[in-house]
C-alpha cells in the first residue's frame, strides 16, 4: 500500500472516529434531555391527578392498573414515592412512560406515549449518521489530496535520487515550501553536490596520474625495443604492454566521465561486420553466429571496443566456448564459466573494484569503458547468469547517434 493510500485512510479512519464519538455523544445527551422533559411532565401531571383523586374530583389518572411494569410496582410499593419508568417498545406496542404513585391503598398512574420522541431521537440518528458519512467522505477525499500533493513531491525525490544515481551528476531537486519533504530534497541536492565534486576530483586525480605516466610508460616501450632477445625481454616487454594498456584505459575511463568530450561518428553498417572485426581485436576462438541481419546506424569503432571488451572479459573470467550471435540490432556475448559476480548485476560494472571469482581476477576497466561507450552510443547494455549456467551479456543498439 502506497502512501498516498496509507495517508488517506488514517485521515479517513480519524475523521470516521471523531464523527462516531460526536454522534455517540450527541444521541445520548439527546436521549437523556428527552427522557427528563418527558418525566418531568408526567410527574406533573401524576401531582395533579393525585390532588384531583385526594379531594374525590376525576383526575383522568389509571387507577391500579394492572399493565403497569412490575418494576415502577415495586418501587411505589417499597417506600411512598413519585416515580417514572420508560416501558421500551416490542413488536407489538411503542414505548411508553409511566409515571406512578400511591394514594392510600391505590396506586394512582400517568401513561404518556413515547413515541414522538422515539421517532425524533430515530430521526436526529439519521442526520447524525448522513452528517458522518459526508464527513468522512470529505476527509477521505481531503486525505487523498493532501497525500497526493505529498506524494509527487517525494516520487520527484526519489525519482531525481535515482537518475543520480544511474550517474546524472547534473540533476537536481527543486524542493518547495519548508516542510520536511523539501528538507529532504535540499539533502538530496546536497549529497549530490558532495558526490559530484568527489568524483570529479577522483576523476581529475586518476586522469592526471595516467598522464604523467604516459610518457615514462611510451619510454618504457622505446626501451623494451633495444633489449636483446631473450625470455628476459619478453617478461619486461609483458610487464611494459599491461602497464601500457592500463593507463590508455584509464585515460579513457576519464575522457568518458567527462560529458561532450566523447562524441560518435556515426555510419550505417552491419552488425555481423562488427562482429568480425570485435573477434579479430579480441584475438581469441570466439564463435560467430548470425541469426539475423539489420542495418545499424553507429559508430563502428566504439562498437568494437565494446563487443572486443565483453569478449575478452567472457575468455578471461568464463569458460569456452565463448559465443558472439546477431539477432538484428542486438548482439550477445555468452560464456559458460561461473557466470557474473553478484556485485555487478546487481550494482552494474564499477571500475578498480575486483571480485576474486574461481580465482581470477575481477572486471577491472574493461566493463566500465563498456558502460562509458555504450552511454555515447546510446546504447544498452545488460548482464546476466542463464539458468543454465554461464553468463550473457546483450549489447543492444539503438537508431545512433546523430
Amino acid at each position: 500500500m502506497g502512501l498516498r493510500a496509507k495517508t488517506a485512510l488514517v485521515i479517513a479512519a480519524t475523521a470516521a472516529i471523531v464523527a462516531t464519538l460526536i454522534g455517540l455523544l450527541v444521541h445520548q445527551r439527546t436521549a437523556e434531555e428527552q427522557r427528563t422533559n418527558a418525566a418531568r411532565a408526567a410527574d406533573a401531571r401524576l401531582v395533579d391527578a393525585a390532588t384531583d383523586y385526594a379531594s374525590g374530583t376525576d383526575s383522568g389518572a389509571l387507577v391500579n392498573p394492572p399493565d403497569l411494569p412490575a418494576a415502577l410496582r415495586r418501587t411505589i410499593t417499597d417506600r411512598p414515592v413519585r416515580a417514572t419508568f420508560l416501558q421500551p417498545a416490542n413488536r407489538s406496542a411503542p414505548p411508553v412512560l409511566w409515571a406512578a404513585t400511591r394514594s392510600g391503598r391505590d396506586i394512582l398512574a400517568i401513561r404518556r406515549s413515547y413515541a414522538p420522541q422515539a421517532r425524533a431521537l430515530a430521526s436526529l440518528d439519521r442526520v447524525l449518521v448522513g452528517s458522518g458519512a459526508t464527513v468522512t467522505a470529505l476527509g477521505c477525499a481531503l486525505g487523498v489530496l493532501a497525500a497526493a500533493g505529498a506524494g509527487r513531491r517525494i516520487t520527484a525525490s526519489a525519482r531525481t535520487a535515482q537518475r543520480i544515481a544511474d550517474g546524472d551528476l547534473t540533476d537536481r531537486v527543486r524542493p518547495t515550501g519548508k516542510d520536511e519533504i523539501a528538507r529532504l530534497g535540499a539533502a538530496v541536492n546536497t549529497m549530490a553536490d558532495a558526490l559530484s565534486a568527489r568524483l570529479e576530483a577522483e576523476r581529475q586525480v586518476t586522469a592526471d596520474i595516467a598522464h604523467e605516466l604516459r610518457t615514462p610508460v611510451a619510454g618504457l616501450v622505446t626501451a623494451v625495443g633495444l633489449l636483446p632477445p631473450g625470455r628476459p625481454a619478453e617478461l619486461v616487454s609483458g610487464g611494459v604492454e599491461t602497464l601500457r594498456t592500463l593507463v590508455e584505459n584509464v585515460l579513457e575511463v576519464a575522457r568518458l566521465d567527462v560529458p561532450g568530450v566523447e562524441q560518435a561518428q556515426c555510419e550505417e553498417i552491419l552488425p555481423s561486420t562488427l562482429a568480425h572485426r570485435a573477434a579479430a581485436l579480441a584475438d581469441e576462438n570466439i564463435e560467430i553466429r548470425i541469426h539475423r541481419e539489420s542495418v545499424v546506424t553507429t559508430d563502428p569503432r566504439r562498437v568494437e571496443r565494446i563487443l572486443a571488451n565483453l569478449l575478452t572479459n567472457a575468455h578471461r573470467h568464463g569458460a569456452p566456448p565463448v559465443t558472439l550471435d546477431v539477432d538484428g540490432t542486438t548482439l550477445h556475448v555468452r560464456d559458460h564459466g561461473p557466470g557474473f559476480p553478484t556485485d555487478l548485476l546487481t550494482h552494474g560494472p564499477q571500475r578498480f573494484r575486483t571480485t576474486p571469482h574461481n580465482h581470477t581476477p575481477g572486471i577491472g576497466l574493461g566493463l566500465t569503458i563498456v558502460t562509458g561507450q555504450a552511454r555515447v552510443l546510446n546504447a544498452r547494455v545488460t548482464y546476466e547468469n542463464p539458468a543454465v549456467g554461464g553468463a550473457l551479456a546483450t549489447l543492444r543498439l539503438g537508431a545512433g547517434v546523430g
